[in-house]
């Protein structure tokens, strides 16, 4: 399977893990990737690696939560690439605090921003791109949390997950007779740079039994390189072994918690 020679797939989160994987399978199979994250720095060592393998890489840093920063990202794709063919919404960020009893709505809204609303005005900045041509693919990286939430993610991490997972069947339901893919993959735990926030983080042992960037990457190659009248509407990847996790629940329950909370607990 192969991505069609001359698409373009615009990729969230690039910089690292799962985007880092997903824009190589791409790349590899044919595609003009763009890859778009917070840091210039580690895009472009992603985009040299890219090209090292053969591939063709745009590497434009941006905030995807500010609505400018979207627009000089399409304009400039529009203007050197063309139309975008492929979105992949990886972009992804926790609370330092994930008991709903101290989280501070700050961080809540951050989280929002990055999990639910940028996937939100990525896509609502694609879509004329798709709709218009009668075709696209627009996947969205979710989680199991989105299913099964509890501490490790965090309350605004769960609710951001459920919420984009209900975005991605809105679209599938609204333009799938218009040509559009949209597809949501509901990773388990992962062994991604975002571990290093939680509470405790997880021991190289630990990880090492975990869901890995490239296993993520390869379903995400599958959907998108599949024929476009096939659409894998939801991917579960999850680990074989599950691991006990009451330690690090009972740790992240008192993240962030007033001292007083913690001596009365």
């Amino acid at each position: 399977m192969t991505t069609s020679p001359g698409r373009t797939a615009l990729i969230t989160g690039a910089g690292s893990g799962m985007g880092l994987e997903t824009a190589r399978l791409l790349a590899r199979d044919g595609a003009t990737v763009v890859l778009v994250g917070r840091r210039q720095e580690a895009l472009d060592a992603v985009a040299a690696t890219i090209r090292a393998e053969g591939g063709t890489a745009l590497a434009l840093a941006a905030d995807v939560t500010r609505t400018d920063d979207v627009t000089r990202v399409l304009d400039r794709v529009h203007a050197e690439l063309g139309p975008v063919d492929v979105l992949v919404n990886n972009a992804g960020s926790a609370s330092s605090v994930l008991n709903p009893q101290w989280l501070p709505h700050e961080e809540w809204r951050e989280v929002l921003d990055v999990n639910l609303t940028a996937v939100f005005q990525l896509t609502q900045a694609v879509l004329p791109d798709m709709l218009g041509r009668g075709t696209g693919t627009i996947v969205t990286v979710s989680s199991l949390a989105a299913v099964n939430p509890n501490l490790l993610g965090g309350a605004a991490y769960g609710a951001a997950k459920a919420g984009v997972r209900n975005f991605m069947t809105f679209l599938h339901n609204t333009f799938r007779n218009q040509g559009l893919r949209a597809i949501t993959v509901l990773p388990g735990e992962a062994d991604t740079p975002i571990l290093d926030n939680r509470a405790r983080p997880p021991a190289p042992e630990e990880r090492a039994n975990m869901v890995q960037p490239e296993d993520v990457a390869e379903a995400i190659r599958l959907a998108v390189t599949l024929p476009q009248r096939v659409v894998l509407q939801e991917i579960v990847v999850a680990p074989t072994r599950q691991r006990d996790t009451s330690g690090d629940l009972e740790i992240s329950r008192w993240a962030g918690a007033p001292a007083d909370a913690v001596l009365r607990g």
